[in-house]
C-alpha cells in the first residue's frame, strides 16, 4: 500500500531500498518477535534442553554405575566359582585319598585273611603229615619186622624185640639223607 501511495506522488521508487515506514514496522515486528522468543520460547527450549541433557547424563551415569555393579558382581561370581572349583578339587582329592585308604585297608585285611588261611592250611598239612608219618612208621615197621623175620629166618614175634628192631630201623631211616 505504501508503495502504491508513493507511486501516486510521482516519485520514483528504488526497488532495492525499502520505504522507511516498512523498515520501522519490520523493526517493531522483529523486536516483538525477539521479545516473545526471548521471554517465552528460548527459556522453555533451554529448560527442555537442560532436562534432556540431565536425562542423558543421568542415564549414562546410571549405566556406568550399573556396569560397575555388574563388573563387581562378575568378579564376585568369578571368585566364588574359583573357590567352588578349588573346593571341588579338594573334595575329589580327599575322596581319592579316602578311596585309596579304604583300598589299602581292604588289601591289608585280605592279606591277613590269606595269611591266616595259609597258616591254618600249613598247620593242617603238618598235622596230616605227622599222622601219615605215624601210620607209615607203623606200617613200615610191621613190614620191616616181617621182612627181617623172613630174611633172618627167625620169628620176631616178641613184642619188645620187635619194637626195638623197628625203632632202630626208623632211626637209621631218619638219619639217612633223603637224596640217597
Amino acid at each position: 500500500m505504501l508503495w502504491l501511495a508513493n507511486e501516486g506522488h510521482g516519485e520514483q521508487v528504488n526497488p532495492i531500498i525499502p520505504v522507511v515506514e516498512e523498515i520501522v514496522i519490520g523493526a517493531i515486528a522483529f523486536g516483538v518477535l525477539c521479545f516473545v522468543l526471548m521471554k517465552f520460547v528460548f527459556p522453555r527450549m533451554e529448560q527442555m534442553y537442560q532436562a534432556r541433557v540431565e536425562a542423558i547424563e543421568g542415564g549414562i551415569r546410571r549405566a556406568e554405575e550399573r556396569q560397575a555393579e555388574a563388573n563387581a558382581l562378575y568378579e564376585q561370581y568369578q571368585q566364588q566359582l574359583n573357590e567352588l572349583r578349588s573346593e571341588a578339587s579338594r573334595i575329589r582329592q580327599e575322596a581319592a585319598a579316602e578311596a585309596e585308604a579304604i583300598r589299602q585297608e581292604i588289601l591289608a585285611k585280605a592279606r591277613e585273611e590269606a595269611d591266616r588261611i595259609i597258616a591254618a592250611g600249613r598247620e593242617q598239612l603238618a598235622a596230616e603229615r605227622q599222622t601219615i608219618i605215624r601210620e607209615l612208621r607203623g606200617t613200615v615197621g610191621t613190614l620191616a619186622v616181617e621182612l627181617a623175620g623172613r630174611i633172618v629166618g627167625e620169628s620176631l614175634e616178641d613184642e619188645a624185640r620187635r619194637r626195638g628192631t623197628v625203632d632202630r630201623f626208623l632211626a637209621e631211616l631218619d638219619a639217612t639223607p633223603a637224596g640217597r
